[in-house]
Formats: C-alpha cells, sequence, structure tokens
C-alpha cells in the first residue's frame, strides 16, 4: 500500500496534535527538545511516551548526558532534565566522554528501568557499551559498567525489543577499521543487565545506525551509511527470523532524498485501537552546530507481501496515540511562478518543479523573492518552504568544488532569511540542506500571519559561512493552525 493510501480522514484526530518533521521543536518550557539519536520508551503502567536523548546546548555539545521528556501525544513535550548527568572525572561519563544514541528498556525481572548507550571517550578510542540503572522512569539513572559486548568493539548503538516474547537485542556496529565494518544483533539476558550470544553479524556491509522494525510476518533491519554527520540513503534488510538469513539491503527511501536529509536512529511501534503504526525516528544533524539538529519523525510503510518497507514523507501530519491512526495535515499552496522576484533572483524552467517553474538567484537582502496573497489565521501556522539545494554541484570559490567529484568538499546548508508583512525586525532563519540536483525537499517555520488573504512572506539569503545565498524555491504551502498548539 503506497502513501497516498495510508492517508486517512481527519476526522476523529483532533485530539492529537500535528507532527512537523524537521522543524523547531519547543518544550512546554519554550526551549528546544535536546534529545538527540535517543529513542522513545512507553511507560506501560501510564501509556505515557518517554524521549531520551543526547543533550546538546550551545557550548557544549558532547558529554552532556543523557536529557529525558515525557509527552501524552508524541507533539508536546515536557522536560525532565538529565536521566544520566555527567559526573566530573568519571572514566565514561564525565563532561569530557561520549554518551552517544542512549536507549531504555523496562525490565520485569528487576522492576526498574536499565539504560544502555555507546560509551567513549573523546578520541573514539574506548568502543565501549555503557548501563545505567533506575527505579524510575525518569531517572536519575546510576552508572553501573561500560563494557565491551563479547570482547568486541561497539561503535553505533541501538535496541530493539521484540513484542511477541519481550526479549531486548544489542544492535551495534563494530567500528571503521578494516577489522570492523560489521553490524551485530546479540541478545540480552533476561533482566537486560549483560549480553549473551550474538544471534547475527551484518559481514562488511559497513553500515552504522541501527535499528529494527517488526511485523506479524518479518523483521526489517535499517542502517545508515557511514557518511559522519551528511546524510545519506538508508537502507533496509529483511528476514524472517533475527538469525537471518537476511535479505540485500535496498533503499527506504526516494533515491537521492538522502532518507529526507537524515539518519537512522529508532523505530516505535504505537498498537492503537484501530491502526499498528510504525514510526521512523530520524535525526537530522547540523555539524555546524549540533544543537540546532532536528527530529525527522515519520510514518513507515510496509508491505510483508511485496517485502518493502518505505519512510512516508509529510509536511505535517497528525497522529492519534490512541487509535494508531494518522493523516497528513492539509495545507494551501503557494507557487514560485507566481511571485515576485526582486534584483538577481529570476525564475527558471525547471521539468523537477511544480508547475515547471523554480526561482533562483537568492542573494541576500537585494535579491529576494515574495510570496503574496497568503492566508493566515492570525496564529502561529507552520509553513513548509519546499526547495532545491544544488550545492552538490559546487559553486563559488570552495575547494574541491563538489561532493559529486574527485576531491570534492561538501557544504552541509544554505540559509534562508524570512520576512513577513515587511517586518525587517522579525527575521526568521530557513534552514535548506544540500538536496542534490533535481530534488525537492521543505523544511518547515512556525510563523504568525495576519488574518485575512493579503499577507506577504519574503524570502532572501543569509550568511552560512561560506555565502549569503538562499536555496531555489518551488513553492511554499501554509498549514491551518492547530486547534490547540503546544507551547513554541
Amino acid at each position: 500500500m503506497k502513501g497516498l493510501q495510508l492517508l486517512l480522514s481527519l476526522a476523529g484526530l483532533s485530539t492529537a496534535k500535528y507532527i512537523v518533521p524537521g522543524g523547531r521543536w519547543h518544550d512546554t518550557d519554550g526551549n528546544l527538545v535536546s534529545a538527540h539519536a535517543g529513542c522513545v520508551t512507553i511507560e506501560k503502567s501510564t501509556g505515557k511516551f518517554w524521549l531520551f536523548g543526547e543533550y546538546k546546548v550551545e557550548g557544549h555539545t558532547e558529554g552532556g548526558g543523557v536529557s529525558v521528556y515525557s509527552s501524552d501525544d508524541l507533539a508536546t513535550w515536557e522536560s525532565h532534565g538529565l536521566a544520566l548527568a555527567p559526573i566530573p572525572g568519571h572514566p565514561y561519563i564525565s563532561p569530557e566522554n561520549i554518551i552517544q544514541r542512549p536507549k531504555v528498556v523496562y525490565s520485569k525481572i528487576s522492576n526498574e528501568y536499565h539504560m544502555w548507550w555507546h560509551a567513549d571517550n573523546s578520541t573514539y578510542g574506548l568502543l565501549l557499551q555503557g548501563y545505567a540503572r533506575s527505579p524510575n522512569i525518569s531517572g536519575p539513572y546510576t552508572f553501573v559498567s561500560a563494557t565491551a559486548p563479547n570482547g568486541n568493539w561497539s561503535q553505533d548503538f541501538g535496541m530493539f525489543t521484540d513484542y511477541k516474547d519481550g526479549r531486548s537485542y544489542s544492535l551495534y556496529s563494530n567500528g571503521d577499521s578494516k577489522n570492523g565494518r560489521d553490524v551485530y544483533i546479540a541478545a540480552y539476558n533476561n533482566d537486560t543487565t549483560a549480553l549473551g550470544d550474538v544471534v547475527h553479524r551484518f559481514d562488511k556491509f559497513d553500515l552504522e545506525a541501527p535499528s529494527i522494525v517488526q511485523t506479524d510476518k518479518s523483521y526489517y533491519a535499517l542502517m545508515s551509511h557511514k557518511t559522519g554527520y551528511r546524510p545519506n540513503n538508508v537502507v533496509a534488510f529483511r528476514a524472517d527470523s533475527l538469525s537471518g538469513p537476511w535479505s540485500q539491503p535496498f533503499m527506504v527511501a526516494p533515491l537521492n532524498t538522502r532518507t529526507f536529509s537524515s539518519q537512522s536512529g529508532f523505530n516505535l511501534r504505537i498498537e492503537g485501537t484501530k491502526k499498528t503504526t510504525n514510526l521512523y525516528l530520524g535525526d537530522q544533524w547540523d555539524s555546524n552546530s549540533l544543537w540546532e539538529s532536528r527530529y525527522i519523525w515519520l510514518p513507515i510503510d510496509i508491505d510483508d507481501k511485496k517485502k518493502s518497507l518505505e519512510v512516508i514523507w509529510n509536511d505535517v501530519y497528525d497522529l492519534n496515540v490512541k487509535t494508531g491512526e494518522w493523516a497528513a495535515v492539509q495545507g494551501e499552496t503557494y507557487y514560485a511562478k507566481d511571485t515576485k522576484t526582486r534584483g538577481a533572483s529570476f525564475k527558471q524552467e525547471a521539468n523537477f518543479a511544480s508547475q515547471g517553474t523554480i526561482v533562483t538567484g537568492i542573494y541576500g537582502n537585494d535579491s529576494t523573492v515574495t510570496f503574496e496573497g497568503i492566508k493566515g489565521s492570525g496564529k502561529p501556522q507552520w509553513v513548509s518552504f519546499h526547495y532545491q539545494n544544488i550545492d552538490d554541484m559546487g559553486y563559488g570559490d570552495q575547494p574541491g568544488g563538489s561532493p559529486d567529484r574527485i576531491g570534492g568538499s561538501w557544504q552541509l546548508r544554505r540559509i534562508g532569511s524570512v520576512v513577513v508583512n515587511g517586518d525587517e525586525k522579525m527575521v526568521e532563519t530557513l534552514f535548506q540542506r544540500d538536496t542534490h540536483k533535481g530534488i525537492i525537499l521543505s523544511t518547515p517555520l512556525l510563523l504568525t500571519l495576519d488574518k485575512g488573504n493579503k499577507n506577504k512572506i519574503k524570502v532572501g539569503g543569509l550568511w552560512n559561512g561560506f555565502d549569503y545565498k538562499g536555496a531555489d524555491l518551488d513553492k511554499i504551502v501554509v498549514y491551518p493552525a492547530e486547534e490547540s498548539g503546544r507551547k513554541s
């Protein structure tokens, strides 16, 4: 079943709040949600969702500990501080250590919560798995150990719990050296306090960031290629059992979207009263400012008959965590061909763009594009900017030019300036990741538009470390205000 066939009527979903992949997510205190490369654990007694992840704030990007948030709807997040706080001078969880990709699971045997993560030093010379425990899901968690799983190296770390028998498994890549480059599935003991035997080894695929999605008939293992903070085409393997045999890897998103500019991290299974929905929980890393990294959470479409899995893009979608149903939110579209350009910006033929036209040459405040006649509600609304960033072609005086050529370099992003209704004192920043030639992606901003249909949105360029140029614009989509929006 394709993505469009999965779009359900919005009727009955009004209790769910919007999920906006790539948006700036704020908690109930108004701060950016900082829980990267982590997991969501469902508290069995309450049904509440708990998000654990790497705590990264400006000026402190590594060794910040593990943060924790709670939510009833996967859209409104309350901060509970640090579940695992760094300890100065500690050999494994000091502020100088690496504390990455934390995962938390409940143990029925000990009636407590166990946290595991990739534990390392600043040079990645340890390659261990850390373990901590707490009687409370929110913590604080007490450090127990950092060990080499089965005497092996452990780098990117994941965790999977089989919903049929409740058994948990450690998923880990074992490094980048020529003796590594494998990904392992190893079973925990029944108390998830130690690892037992290796169940399967993905031999020399040279992948990382492993996670597993389970259906009644299959297991799908999702993994990322090793490109550092640069996103790539995530792949999946399929098997009837965790021990294999596993299929050849296949891509889970349209080619050259680089999995919608994200890296795999975790998969969340929501068993609703009407539908079971699996969510891809990916990370959109920002190596220039890690605290600005975003969350790409998207529904997964699985067809066991075709043995296929696809991550389905939505600018904005509505998820009812009680019923398990989700639906794309419909917005109003405004096209580049109808805009007003200024300076050196101009409209150009593009057979891959909406209505065959894209606006390019958007440079600083002198060469801009303005969308007019936009209908607003007078309340904060998500506006999605659809763009093409062809920095992979290389431009300017950057050494080596494009990453698609020998010796090429890659630019993380362009940054656009967004001004609503001419208020130059309120300039919003629009991060536009590299998309590849002919590939349109989108990024959202939460904007407040005047009530009525006379709003204007002007887009220019801002300095991104090497240029003032904004990305080429295809269209914008303005989404309705949420009935009960979260604080932002």
